[in-house]
């Protein structure tokens, strides 16, 4: 795991119709493309970054029940890097439960600003309580007294319930530190494929997949293109 988390400009989104276009027009030729996902992943993470897109970490994660039935939402990465794609949440979630009893999740970044996708298929497990921990203290205390007070996935009959555990929150932990709960903490996605979708024109995108594979020498990938 790398030393700091995300951090995303905090600048008013400007228009970003003309970074659009020039992405459409130029597409995506598979010389462009760097032999790591990874490194891929960080360029145009990178570009959504410098279109000041609001929140360009915000990804899409579905998972699925015990039934078979998907269930999707939005969450957002606090870490990617050589090992995966990491993010954060209470551990008693209906999310998390998922994972639990079916590891296989897939992730989406649609930076549908800039006619970019990123699709994700891969396998999610807990980081260790000590990486959590160093996250969870970059936190704003309100940040951390919510992730205490939010039985998170659960039914509550009214908002005035919520406020009522925020404020009992408050006053078990007063003016001190604020600790990590035992039930919250990060999942990293190790992927097994990452496919970049550019938008272009008539509709005849530009898709490359990387598909993880494991020789005698190690894991590596290999690098396809898909029709729109």
């Amino acid at each position: 795991m790398t030393d700091s988390f995300l951090k995303t400009p905090d600048q008013t989104n400007p228009d970003p119709s003309t970074l659009r276009e020039r992405f459409m027009a130029q597409g995506l030729d598979r010389g462009d493309l760097d032999a790591d996902p990874i490194g891929q992943f960080h360029a145009w993470y990178q570009q959504a970054i410098d279109a000041r897109l609001p929140e360009p970490n915000a990804m899409s994660i579905a998972t699925v029940d015990a039934d078979g039935q998907p269930s999707l939402r939005t969450v957002l990465l606090k870490l990617f890097d050589a090992d995966g794609f990491v993010f954060f949440t209470n551990y008693e979630s209906r999310k998390a439960r998922q994972i639990d009893a079916n590891d296989r999740v897939a992730l989406l970044f649609p930076w549908v600003a800039l006619a970019r996708q990123v699709k994700i298929l891969g396998r999610a497990s807990r980081i260790p309580t000590a990486e959590s921990l160093k996250y969870f203290l970059t936190r704003a205390r309100g940040s951390r007294i919510g992730a205490w007070a939010s039985p998170q996935s659960q039914v509550i009959t009214s908002r005035s319930l919520l406020e009522q555990k925020v404020a009992e929150v408050k006053r078990r932990f007063g003016d001190g530190d604020v600790p990590l709960p035992d039930f919250w903490g990060g999942y990293r996605v190790v992927p097994a494929s990452i496919e970049f979708w550019q938008g272009r024109e008539s509709r005849l995108h530009d898709r490359f997949r990387y598909t993880r594979t494991t020789t005698e020498g190690g894991d590596g990938w290999h690098i396809e293109r898909l029709a729109p």
